[in-house]
């Protein structure tokens, strides 16, 4: 637990100098919001061993209620994120109702299809704005006060989002519902037999889950103010996959390593390889499967546990 806070306390630090060391605001807003869109999901797939494919339906119809709701509602940013939120935990209600029926790749493959009727709604509605997308969203003014159209105001915004929804995962692992969440991860049957209500705790945390992931989703729309049909795709689903591998599954803070880390590949090789990346990303996918299943975090942790065991 103490190494948790002396991670968190780290963290916390580098957000906070990261804009003085010569990154691009943008980039860094854009790598936080996928690093809690990581971390959401890691909460389903780490710590109950719900493995969602359709987690970009969540992402991205989230983005479509902010933009909507900023641009043509005319909502101020606090009313349109909160606005997202509640589409984003509702379609996650709808779908996890069903979801959670089924186990294993039968669970994958309903949340895969369902994710894709909601792709296809995007395209095929006017208010999306269909392949153009939403196009010229406002960031407006924060409760008020905070003019968010300035970058270095709307990156401490967009962090401390991030560093709000990074403590309620925390919170939500390390309580007595977390607990239950990971006996059911680790024998589903045995946390039925001790009484528990295995299908509402999945339904809870496959809702809590959602609802964060719009939020990272409604997030990145405000900053980069516009929204498309890429967030709400199947390859996004599959990229937080990887974002969460590489960094770690089941770790705290393996899934902002893994968005970090994937962000910075993707922003340093797109203009030197052009749609190479995605080979690119494949083979470390590849690679992190068949060499390093704990993830970046992970494989770290261990290696720090192996020493301080010292020789056997």
């Amino acid at each position: 637990m103490n190494k948790t806070y002396v991670g968190f306390a780290v963290m916390v630090v580098l957000g906070v100098v990261a804009p003085y060391t010569g990154a691009y605001p943008i980039f860094l807003m854009k790598a936080l919001c996928f690093a809690l869109f990581a971390c959401a999901f890691n909460l389903l797939l780490g710590f109950t061993g719900l493995l969602s494919f359709g987690h970009a339906a969540f992402f991205g119809t989230a983005g479509y209620a902010a933009a909507y709701s900023i641009k043509s509602w005319g909502f101020a940013p606090e009313f349109g994120l909160l606005f997202a939120v509640a589409i984003a935990a509702l379609l996650g209600w709808l779908i996890g109702s069903l979801a959670i029926r089924r186990q294993g790749i039968y669970f994958a493959m309903i949340t895969l299809a369902l994710a894709q009727m909601i792709y296809f709604f995007c395209l095929q509605a006017k208010f999306t704005g269909a392949e153009d997308g939403l196009q010229g969203v406002p960031r407006g003014i924060l409760f008020g006060y905070f003019n968010l159209e300035d970058d270095l105001t709307m990156y401490y915004v967009v962090l401390g989002i991030f560093l709000i929804g990074f403590l309620i995962i925390f919170r939500t692992v390390h309580s007595p519902f977390g607990q239950v969440l990971k006996a059911i991860r680790e024998n589903e049957a045995r946390a039925l037999s001790l009484g528990y209500d295995v299908d509402k705790h999945k339904l809870l945390a496959f809702v809590i889950s959602t609802a964060l992931s719009g939020l990272a989703g409604a997030t990145k729309t405000v900053v980069l103010g516009f929204e498309t049909l890429t967030d709400v795709n199947w390859p996004q689903s599959g990229e937080v996959v990887l974002m969460t591998l590489i960094g770690g599954i089941g770790t705290m803070f393996g899934p902002v390593v893994g968005a970090f880390s994937i962000i910075t590949l993707q922003n340093e090789l797109a203009d030197k390889v052009g749609s190479w990346v995605q080979v690119i990303m494949g083979a470390i996918f590849v690679i992190c499967v068949l060499a390093f299943r704990r993830g970046i975090v992970g494989e770290l942790g261990a290696l720090f546990s192996r020493k301080k065991a010292g020789p056997i």
